[in-house]
């Protein structure tokens, strides 16, 4: 099977040394930036952001793309920016 390829990225931001809800404020401003259909990578911690930032997200009418986990309690979350 052929590795899985990631969409393109638009934009990154790193959200790991902010505190919840600030965590979801820096992913939507990042997205604001982006077009409709553009691709932004999240970097984040594991706990209260992944549990409230994607689901925030998909509530925003953005698309959750994938969760990829570090697996050192750190994760890249694509999401792909809604109209």
């Amino acid at each position: 099977m052929p590795p899985e390829v990631e969409p393109p990225i638009a934009a990154e931001v790193d959200i790991r040394d902010v505190v919840c809800p600030m965590t979801f404020v820096k992913a939507k401003v990042a997205l604001d930036d982006l077009a409709v259909g553009e691709v932004l990578a999240i970097h984040l911690n594991q706990g209260e952001p992944l549990e409230n930032v994607p689901r925030s997200l998909k509530d925003e009418g953005h698309k959750v793309l994938k969760l990829i986990d570090n697996k050192d309690g750190t994760y890249r979350l694509l999401a792909r920016k809604g109209s």
